[in-house]
Parts: structure tokens; C-alpha cells; sequence
């Protein structure tokens, strides 16, 4: 078999393997209008609203991707009784995203990033504000322990773990371990045998990667390893391998995959040699927003339905490259990965 028909066949084996994604649930708001005039008021343009969309950004965008691409996604994270909260379950029962976890708490608010997008009629539009809006404080102990309890209830019929962090103290290190460990032995059990286990647990942290310990892999983008690190990365490539065989060594994960823009990613293993792969397609990209969301989704698939760590980051190389030559929180389809797929080997 050759290298594009095993990646082929395995986009195919991504129906069916399930997912549980856990993490930050945020509300993606699109707010689009045409530009009129300038203000008199301020030197502002005044926008003709045209319409809104609400879409799953953050842990609920991984779980939009892993659907979209074939997977049996469930989805567990807070969101609030308000507007925003019950569109944004909407949207993701609509997408085949099992939300039935979900905690809702009374008088939660919705994490919310509204984008304004403007643009004349016959061109495109462009983001002109963001306005984050961001929960009322940390989940409180009971949402926390709900919250907690409903992950270890559903990671033992998981064929992988999805962690998606953005930074609210709702995932813990901690409660990974023990979410990873239900896994192992449900692996065990059904194995018959103790210690076949080898649960398939990967995490996107935007700011606290390195508290987390023991991955299989983990996929953070240049700037966050730069963060992490307290370096600059930028066109070195010694640096940048520094970088990825620290961060490999503090998680003691057993892959660390940096995406790195127009400069493609690098895959780093224990005592192999780092792999760079170029980008896919076109580096004009259109927008970027929930990128990696879109990578580590394909990553975690790819892993699950039996791919190695090399053919995993090749699909989450092509995936990447479709999703940001689209606009907004955006997702791939397995289709779309097929053609891409089959476009580069002809």
C-alpha cells in the first residue's frame, strides 16, 4: 500500500472511532454587516447589520471537527441557560455532537467571543472588533465536581480523550490522569489482560501545557511554545528543536507536534529523529481562527483509528491547510481531506 492510499484508508477508518472531547466550551459569535458611512459622531464606521451566526468555538469546535471528519464525538464542558448557551447546543446537536453530558448550571454565562465582520457588497468581509465576554468567575464546586464526575463516567467507552484548555482551572492535570487511567483499564478489560493498556489522550493547553504530564501527544503552536518556554523561535531551526525536545521531556508526552504557520509543523519523538513537514497548499491563508482545533481533532482521529504518529501529523497537515483558506470558526470534512489527499499524490 502506498503512502497517499494509507493515509486514504485511514480518513476512511475514522467512521465510528469515539471521542470524547473535554474542555472549555466557548460561543463563537459572528456578527456580519455592510459598511454604510463614517460616523459624525467618531471617526467609526456605521455598519448595516445583516445577520449573526453562533457557532461551537473551542472545545466544541475540536468536537465540530471530529464529526465533520466521521467521528463519534461527545462533548462535555459548561455553557450557560442564556441565549447564547442554548444556540450554541443547538448547533452542535445539529452537527451529530453528543451534548447530553453537558452541564448547564442556572445562572451561568456562556463564555462569548462576538467578531464584527464588515465589508462592501461585492467584497469580502474582514474582522474590523472582537468583544470577549467571559464567564461569571470559575465553575463553582458543585458545576466543577458535575463537570468532573460526567468525564469519569464517559471515558471508559472513549477510544480516545480530546483536552481542550483555554485557560478557565475547568480541566486539571489531575482529573486527565485519572480520566486517562479509567481508560487503561477498560482497555485492560476488554483485553482480558492487565497492562495491555494504551489509552489515546491528547491535549491542546493554551497556557499551562507544561503542568500536564504523561500524553501521548500534545499539539501546541509556535507562540504557545515560545510562552511556555520563554524563547524565540522565529527561523531557527536549533532553537526550534531545543524547544520541541524540552517540551517533549517536561510532558513526558510520547509525541509533541509544534504547528508552525507557513513554516508547516515538526513532529518530535523520544530518541527519533524530528520530522518537519511543509505546508499544504496556498500560505495566502484567510483566516486562522480555531486552526488547531481543526489539527488536533484529525491528530486524535488519526491515532485512534491505528495510524502512527507520522501519518497522524500528515492528515493534520492537509486538514489544517483547507481550514484556514475558509472563513471563521470553520471545519474539514473527510471529503474535503480525501481531495486533498488525492491532489497532492497526483
Amino acid at each position: 500500500m502506498t503512502v497517499p492510499e494509507r493515509l486514504l484508508a485511514l480518513v476512511d477508518a475514522f467512521a465510528d472511532r469515539r471521542v470524547l472531547v473535554i474542555g472549555d466550551i466557548i460561543a463563537d459569535e459572528f456578527i456580519y454587516g455592510q459598511i454604510a458611512r463614517v460616523s459624525r459622531e467618531a471617526p467609526v464606521l456605521i455598519l448595516d447589520y445583516d445577520s449573526t451566526e453562533i457557532v461551537p468555538g473551542g472545545a466544541g469546535n475540536a468536537a465540530s471537527n471530529v464529526a465533520a471528519l466521521g467521528g463519534r464525538a461527545t462533548t462535555i464542558g459548561v455553557v450557560g441557560r442564556d441565549e447564547s448557551g442554548r444556540r450554541l447546543l443547538a448547533t452542535m446537536k445539529g452537527r451529530r455532537i453528543d451534548v447530553r453530558r453537558m452541564v448547564v448550571p442556572s445562572g451561568g454565562r456562556t463564555p462569548t467571543k462576538t467578531r464584527i465582520l464588515a465589508g462592501g457588497i461585492h467584497s469580502a468581509k474582514q474582522q474590523v472588533v472582537r468583544i470577549d465576554r467571559a464567564a461569571n468567575g470559575a465553575a463553582d464546586q458543585r458545576t466543577r465536581a458535575l463537570f468532573e464526575d460526567r468525564v469519569l463516567t464517559a471515558a471508559p467507552g472513549a477510544d480516545a480523550l480530546l483536552v481542550s484548555d483555554y485557560g478557565t482551572g475547568l480541566v486539571t492535570p489531575a482529573l486527565v490522569v485519572r480520566a486517562r487511567d479509567r481508560m487503561r483499564t477498560a482497555i485492560d478489560d476488554r483485553a482480558g489482560k492487565r497492562g495491555r493498556g494504551s489509552p489515546i489522550v491528547l491535549v491542546d493547553s493554551r497556557y499551562d501545557l507544561l503542568r500536564f504530564k504523561g500524553m501521548t501527544a500534545c499539539t501546541p503552536n509556535e507562540s504557545e511554545v515560545e510562552q511556555a518556554l520563554g524563547v524565540r523561535i522565529g527561523d531557527n531551526v536549533r532553537t526550534l528543536e531545543r524547544a520541541g525536545r524540552s517540551v517533549l521531556a517536561r510532558t513526558r508526552s510520547r509525541a509533541v507536534l509544534i504547528t508552525r504557520g507557513s513554516r508547516g509543523m515538526a513532529i518530535f519523538r523520544p530518541g527519533e529523529k524530528t520530522i518537519h513537514i511543509p505546508i499544504v497548499g496556498s500560505d495566502q491563508i484567510a483566516d486562522v481562527t480555531g486552526a488547531g482545533d481543526t489539527v488536533i481533532a484529525t491528530m486524535t482521529l488519526a491515532l485512534a483509528a491505528g495510524g502512527t504518529f507520522e501519518e497522524a501529523a500528515h492528515l493534520a497537515n492537509h486538514a489544517g491547510g483547507i481550514v484556514v483558506m475558509k472563513r471563521g470558526t470553520a471545519t474539514v470534512t473527510a471529503a474535503e481531506l480525501r481531495a486533498s489527499l488525492a491532489q497532492r499524490a497526483e
